[in-house]
């Protein structure tokens, strides 16, 4: 997963040709631990499909602040450069790809 912050997120969100899905977590936060591997499980299924990227909350507290991540995890939906989407806390994975499968389809 790439690591964004306040420096390298709108570039990098905004250049992807590909949909991108952004989890906003905290380090010391122990639901995040636990969607981190279905996650990237999920990379590994969509790769070259759709990007997956992290944000630290507490290292880059605009961008929490600004997609609203209050509750970590807070999974961000965006294509072309634009939030269609946000999830938060811990989601089943079946429940999580369907919902980034709707998300993207229809966007």
């Amino acid at each position: 997963m790439l690591h964004l912050t306040e420096k390298n997120f709108t570039a990098e969100i905004n250049r992807s040709s590909i949909p991108v899905v952004v989890m906003f977590y905290a380090r010391w936060c122990g639901k995040c631990a636990m969607m981190k591997p279905m996650i990237e499980e999920l990379e590994k299924k969509y790769r070259g499909r759709t990007s997956f990227c992290e944000v630290e909350i507490d290292e880059s507290t605009r961008l929490a602040d600004e997609y609203g991540a209050d509750i970590v995890p807070t999974f961000a939906f965006f294509q072309r450069g634009r939030c269609l989407g946000t999830m938060q806390g811990i989601i089943e994975d079946n429940v999580f790809e369907r919902r980034l499968q709707k998300i993207f389809r229809n966007s």
